[in-house]
């Protein structure tokens, strides 16, 4: 059975491809160094069309409405522009309700693309351009520690990380927060209320890297302008001994947050890279592996959910659980010394 991977490693090769929604215009140059914040494409991308049925409005033939358009491809027309006009004594004159540009006319009808807005597309992690994909992106490469998480608010940003979770279990509060964290990253631990993201976000704080975070704050960190990694779950988990240990011996160094948006289908994972200097490239992750014996695995559900352990054994055929249902299952020892059996679906394999 494959496993899910969680990438909590210490050095590694790591590649992403960065692309826009739409085409537009790639900026970056092949083998350019680029840093999390430096853009590296750019496209218009309109956020309604508007159909202006000519031909409907006019009650004229599709033939005949066409040859009545006074606009093109490519018109960039501002609001009441007259897209055609009618025949006869008073001839009926088609208004764009709205501004826009032309993206289509024919057919006896004129589409308009409205409310356009300029996106740009950030490197999100610093590195060497490797590849150019035109007219939508690049594929950049870095080395350094790669710690993924499971919730990020979208938010891109480097600075120097400050660890103020003195344990994996370590509640992050505002009275721990003051001026000097100003423009760092906070290794925090747990967040349980709304006043420490707030005090956060006042003090210019660059991001937030959380064990867990109560559910009822997730409107107010999805609103943040600074970006917020959560590496465990929701409510009050402690960070996960592999994650911490990592991150937690490399405070005071420069750390990239790129937090983006949990997909389980792509495998996109929100993330904290650390850059290192390396005098040989490591390996890349795997993105594909097998449960096995002998593999470190974090339990994604209760009653030890984030606990990491050791794969002792896969069961064979399926496991009665004490719910009553049976299932793939294997013997996962903690590192509390305790054995436990789980289910293959509540285990992710670290590394």
């Amino acid at each position: 059975m494959l496993a899910p991977l969680l990438h909590i490693l210490p050095l590694t090769t790591i590649v992403r491809e960065r692309t826009l929604p739409v085409a537009g215009r790639v900026s970056a140059r092949l083998n350019q160094k680029v840093s999390p914040n430096d853009v590296v494409a750019e496209a218009v991308w309109a956020r309604e069309h508007v159909l202006i049925d000519v031909a409907n409005a006019l009650r004229l033939p599709i033939s005949t409405a066409d040859r009545l358009l006074r606009c093109k491809v490519g018109d960039e027309l501002p609001v009441s522009a007259e897209v055609a006009v009618g025949m006869g004594f008073f001839p009926k004159s088609i208004r764009t309700p709205k501004e826009g540009r032309v993206i289509a006319a024919g057919g006896g009808q004129v589409l308009l693309e409205t409310g356009a807005n300029n996106v740009q597309l950030l490197a999100g992690i610093p590195g060497s351009v490797i590849q150019i994909i035109p007219d939508y992106g690049v594929i950049i490469q870095t080395v350094g520690s790669l710690i993924q998480g499971v919730w990020g608010n979208g938010r891109i940003a480097t600075g120097t990380m400050i660890n103020l979770a003195d344990t994996p279990d370590s509640v992050l509060s505002a009275s721990r927060l003051d001026m000097s964290m100003r423009t760092n990253i906070i290794l925090g631990g747990m967040c349980k209320d709304a006043e420490t993201l707030q005090v956060a976000a006042e003090l210019g704080v660059r991001g937030l890297i959380l064990s867990s975070l109560f559910p009822s704050l997730l409107p107010i960190a999805s609103r943040m302008q600074m970006p917020i990694v959560v590496t465990d779950g929701f409510g009050g988990l402690p960070m996960n001994s592999a994650a911490y240990r990592l991150l937690s011996t490399n405070a005071k160094r420069e750390v990239t947050l790129n937090a983006e948006q949990y997909d389980r289908y792509s495998g996109v994972r929100p993330e904290v890279i650390i850059p290192l200097p390396v005098t040989q490239e490591p390996a890349q992750p795997r993105d594909v592996e097998a449960f096995a014996p002998g593999q470190i695995v974090r339990l994604r559900r209760p009653p030890a959910v984030s606990a990491i352990g050791t794969l002792v054994a896969l069961r064979p055929g399926l496991t009665q659980l004490p719910s009553g249902l049976r299932a793939l299952s294997a013997d996962v020892k903690l590192e509390t010394g305790e054995t436990v059996i789980v289910p293959l679906v509540n285990l992710e394999v670290v590394g």
